[in-house]
């Protein structure tokens, strides 16, 4: 039976992930990306069911309780999760899916889906990611400084994954993304049961 491939990518706050990923699924059409839940207010940009699913406090604890959730976390006073039966809905179509979580959220997910495929997302300096940081001019000092310290944390963790994409050019790390998500589909255990025919 064919089933989808679950990619995971996760990054530093300003390393480009969110960009990087948007662009891929334009790229590619053949992939999905998880709508998340969260307890964060809804940005003016943002619609619910399209870039978040956004639950209060309230329902977001049941959702807990009730172990709805692949993975959740807290991320600067706002819960974010990830819905079990979404994700697998979606892979058992034969959709392709990616996460995009942090590495706490990749390690729950692992347990769950040993074959999901990781990819990391870097910033090619740690002064380059602050920088980045800076530019947006979204937060405060305190913020940038609390960001980095997570960013470091973060970084630890990349052992944790199957590929490593460095952020310098835009275009060359979405370009490694794509061929990332090309070649795990050429894996036999994807092709076999799509050339199911042929190969009989």
């Amino acid at each position: 039976m064919e089933t989808g491939i679950l990619f995971i990518v996760s990054a530093p706050s300003g390393a480009g992930k969110t960009s990087l990923v948007k662009s891929l699924l334009m790229r590619d059409p053949a992939l999905a990306l998880s709508v998340s839940c969260t307890t964060r207010p809804a940005r003016s940009s943002e619609q619910d069911g399209i870039h978040y699913h956004f639950l209060d406090q309230n329902r977001f604890r049941q959702a807990i309780a009730d172990g709805e959730f692949l993975e959740y976390a807290e991320v600067f006073g706002n819960l974010y999760g990830t819905r079990e039966s979404d994700v697998r809905v979606c892979l058992s179509s034969g959709q392709d899916l990616i996460l995009e979580i942090d590495w706490q959220g990749a390690r729950q997910v692992r347990s769950q889906f040993p074959a999901a495929v990781g990819i990391f997302v870097l910033p090619p300096t740690v002064a380059e990611l602050e920088r980045r940081l800076r530019s947006r001019n979204t937060d405060s000092d305190a913020v940038i400084a609390q960001r980095m310290i997570q960013a470091r944390d973060e970084m630890a963790h990349y052992a944790e994954y199957d590929y490593l994409v460095i952020n310098d050019d835009f275009e060359t790390a979405l370009n490694a993304l794509n061929a990332i998500t090309t070649a795990e589909r050429l894996r036999l255990a994807h092709q076999q049961p799509r050339l199911a025919r042929l190969l009989a």
